[in-house]
């Protein structure tokens, strides 16, 4: 029985051990989305080299990237998920540490090379480490740890602590400096309050703070930043201002998604028309107008549906999932990935500004592809393993 007016505690499971492997569930759709949407990836990246130039790019490159992230999901899809309990603070330290790393002055430049303005690259030699990607899941990790057994979060000053568990890795990722990959936090961290019982009063209260605080904000922001900003409030207005200079991004890939129409170009056309357009970024973050100019508004459709499907397999983990540590896992990497897609989609297509944000699965880059796929072999890790009975769902409280 409980007090009346108190709160229970979420459900702790019963003795360890007491689980059963299940091959059929919702993580498969999160496998078989990760896998095509990497392939088509490929293909993108491959229609963006341009022959007899140097290469931003490398397919088979990539192709390696995608083998080795699928066996690393593969890997950490094997022990228990609950053992990561153990390991999510340690891992934690470890990924604040490295990000610390990359703004240290005396770090020679061999080392840590500034990419557009930005220290977020440890050069590894063979390959360059982006310690903002897996900052993401230890973050995930983290706050999943904290927040499995507790109903401080249920009260607004209890929102403190696991805020402070985003703030810390977003100031650091800030710092480089990497706006949009900072950004990313928030959406993941409200996921994770909103899937563990958090009042949603206190989350509306916080958003609009956060929204009144954004223009105060704006004075602290690089010029570069600001620019974007206006750039994209004059295309809103119609203006073609900055289109060969700030806003070239940005209006070249507008011009290569609505070349692709309905149905898309021809493969040389679409190779043609991002070779001709001179498309920055065309491997990276604007990867999306690229696969709109191939395929069209058909292959647009795809791809969200692609995404869908993967966020689809992450929340039914989720919704199946009685443990309170595995549930908050799923929802916390489906708000990163969510809302990385909505945010770069929105770059491509001129509703947000430029920052710096990749297509998760498609666009290149070895940190990024490996972490994803670690996100997809960890829910596959908590959807193969379900509790045997008697429990009850986690994170139910009485209502106020």
């Amino acid at each position: 029985m409980t007090a009346l007016g108190a709160e229970p505690r979420p459900y702790v499971l019963g003795a360890p051990g007491k689980w059963r492997v299940t091959v059929w569930h919702g993580a498969w759709l999160c496998l078989l989305a990760a896998i095509a949407l990497s392939l088509l990836g490929l293909y993108a990246i491959d229609l963006g080299v341009v022959e007899g130039a140097r290469r931003q790019a490398d397919p088979g490159k990539q192709l390696l990237f995608v083998g080795v992230g699928l066996l690393a999901g593969a890997i950490v899809a094997l022990p228990h998920y609950r053992l990561l309990g153990f390991v999510a603070w340690p891992v934690m330290v470890l990924s604040l540490a490295s990000l610390v790393f990359l703004l240290l002055p005396g770090v020679p430049a061999w080392l840590v090379t500034p990419r557009n303005g930005a220290r977020g690259w440890i050069n590894l030699g063979v390959v360059d480490f982006q310690p903002a990607e897996p900052a993401k899941i230890a973050f995930v990790l983290a706050a999943a740890h904290y927040l499995r057994y507790r109903s401080t979060h249920r009260r607004f000053i209890g929102l403190v602590p696991v805020g402070l568990i985003a703030f810390v890795p977003m100031a650091l990722i800030i710092l480089q400096p990497d706006l949009g990959t900072a950004s990313l936090f928030v959406p993941a961290l409200l996921a994770m309050l909103l899937a563990a019982g958090a009042r949603l009063r206190h989350l509306a209260l916080i958003v609009t703070l956060a929204a009144l605080a954004g223009p105060a904000a704006y004075p602290i922001l690089k010029p570069h930043q600001k620019q974007r900003i206006a750039a994209l409030i004059g295309q809103f207005e119609g203006r073609r201002e900055g289109a060969l200079d700030i806003n070239y991004q940005s209006f070249t890939a507008q011009t290569l998604v609505g070349a692709g129409q309905w149905t898309g170009s021809t493969p040389g056309h679409a190779r043609a028309l991002v070779r001709f357009n001179r498309l920055p970024e065309r491997h990276n973050d604007m990867i999306f107008a690229v696969i709109v100019a191939r395929f069209g508004l058909l292959g647009a459709a795809a791809v969200l549906a692609l995404y869908a499907v993967w966020l689809a397999g992450a929340l039914l983990t989720a919704a199946n999932c009685k443990d309170p540590f595995g549930r908050l896992l799923c929802v916390g990497f489906a708000g990163f990935v969510g809302a990385q897609a909505v945010v770069n989609i929105g770059m491509n297509v001129g509703l947000l500004p430029i920052i710096g944000v990749t297509l998760p699965f498609v666009s290149y880059g070895g940190s990024s592809t490996m972490t994803t796929m670690l996100m997809t072999g960890l829910i596959f890790n908590v959807a193969m393993r379900r509790p045997l009975p008697p429990f009850r769902p986690s994170f139910e409280w009485d209502e106020d």
